[in-house]
């Protein structure tokens, strides 16, 4: 006769070919505003992306900037976005550290979400390379 624990071990590893996979993206901040400001900083550790948000109405001077400061050193890391029209999308960075948000915005509300991904998570956003048609 087996004992629970035997069993339950048993039944564990019996499953282990079955079970579901495991999302292992972290949110390490959520980021918001209607002007220009500094995000609060954040620690993040490669790979991750930056999902974000602008919105706002039809006017003749909307535009939103965000750049990426380390925030250890104050140095500019380089633009994350700049747009003049309200959308959404995702970026994708490969360098970890501590950092924050340098945001511009005129006439534009933004959020901003820090995402903490796998490598296997990060794969999903780079771009795929095309294939050739013909060899040359």
């Amino acid at each position: 006769m087996l004992t629970k624990q035997v069993f339950m071990t048993l039944f564990c590893i019996a499953l282990g070919g079955f079970a579901p996979v495991v999302n292992a993206e972290q949110l390490i901040g959520t980021y918001s505003g209607d002007r220009s400001s500094n995000t609060a900083e954040f620690q993040v550790e490669s790979p991750w992306i930056m999902d974000w948000l602008v919105s706002g109405d039809q006017a003749q001077y909307e535009a939103v900037d965000f750049a990426l400061i380390n925030a250890v050193s104050g140095a500019y890391e380089g633009v994350a976005l700049k747009t003049k029209s309200a959308g959404n999308g995702v970026r994708l960075f490969e360098k970890g550290g501590r950092f924050y948000f340098r945001v511009d915005a005129s006439m534009m509300n933004w959020k901003i979400k820090v995402i903490q991904l796998t490598e296997q998570e990060a794969a999903q956003y780079k771009p795929k390379p095309e294939r050739q048609l013909f060899d040359q």
